[in-house]
């Protein structure tokens, strides 16, 4: 099974409507998810610097999708993931996170990002003793809506290069930010 935001064929999911999020378990009729992909996005304020007229709105909106909805979406669907034998969860994040490659602008996105791979860290700690395996993904510069046409990765690519990096997952890894090639993403 699979959610977006519109439907479009998959079970609707808006990241930023708790009734949206809380009734989810409900539509999924297995008793048990072995993996939850959290890969919700948006980025509001493409290459805006200090200089820019940031808006409370960009930064609330970015927060309540990119970091807000994944963590109560996980709080949701953690019963599910608690019934599956090895219950993984996939948190897709951004290069744009990393604190150690930080270059201004795009500061709402970034911090969203950030936030989110901090929540990722935390939730491999405290989930660790259920076996319940957390890590954050980096999946590339993706041609999206988001990622742009200038993206050297199509959907299709990148999908192929993070599946084996999901598939991989387990206790051991649990609490990394993995790079699309497999290595460790600084955080």
């Amino acid at each position: 099974w699979g959610t977006a935001r519109r439907g479009d064929g998959w079970i609707g999911l808006e990241m930023t409507d708790d009734y949206s999020i809380e009734s989810l378990p409900d539509k999924i009729r297995a008793p048990a998810l072995e993996l939850l992909i959290c890969n919700a996005g948006i980025l509001l304020d493409r290459d805006l610097s200090m200089k820019d007229q940031y808006s409370k709105d960009i930064w609330a909106q970015s927060f309540a999708v990119n970091t807000l909805g994944v963590f109560f979406l996980i709080q949701a669907l953690l019963p599910k993931l608690r019934q599956a034998k090895t219950p993984k969860i996939a948190i897709i994040s951004s290069m744009m996170a990393s604190h150690t490659r930080a270059r201004g602008h795009t500061y709402a996105f970034r911090a969203s990002k950030a936030a989110v791979s901090n929540i990722g860290r935390n939730l491999a700690a405290e989930l660790r003793p259920e076996a319940i395996s957390v890590a954050i993904f980096e999946p590339g510069w993706v041609r999206t809506r988001m990622g742009t046409d200038q993206a050297p990765l199509d959907v299709s690519t990148a999908c192929r290069q993070l599946k084996p990096n999901i598939d991989a997952l387990d206790l051991l890894a649990s609490g990394r930010f993995i790079a699309l090639d497999g290595s460790d993403h600084p955080f």
